[in-house]
């Protein structure tokens, strides 16, 4: 796997794929975020424990496609904490990378990668 410091920013998912992981991803925001915090470059989410399994299955994808992004799990009684870090080369696009794991309504756009 590629290092999030020299990764191109880039997705590497199909076009259709895209539009899949899009869905579960908007769907495990709908059932299980509980709270986000955007901090820079920094997004942390918040998840109920009991998505813990999907969390950590997301997770796995999204270093796959977007190798660029650093991705860091915390399980606690009670919640799963991820914490995605753009790297300082993708500020302009940081907004659009991070509103795919907003609720609809907060993120206002689609994601900055594909």
């Amino acid at each position: 796997m590629a290092n999030s410091e020299s990764a191109a920013i880039a997705c590497t998912l199909t076009p259709g794929d895209y539009k899949a992981r899009l869905a579960s991803i908007d769907e495990l925001t709908r059932d299980a975020l509980r709270s986000q915090t955007r901090r820079d470059l920094e997004l942390e989410l918040v998840y109920a424990a009991e998505a813990a399994e999907r969390v950590r299955e997301m997770v796995r994808k999204e270093r796959d496609c977007c190798a660029f992004l650093n991705f860091e799990l915390a399980e606690r009684a009670g919640e799963i904490r991820l914490t995605i870090k753009a790297p300082e080369r993708a500020r302009e696009a940081a907004d659009m990378l991070f509103g795919v794991f907003l609720p609809a309504a907060k993120a206002g756009i689609g994601c900055g990668c594909c």
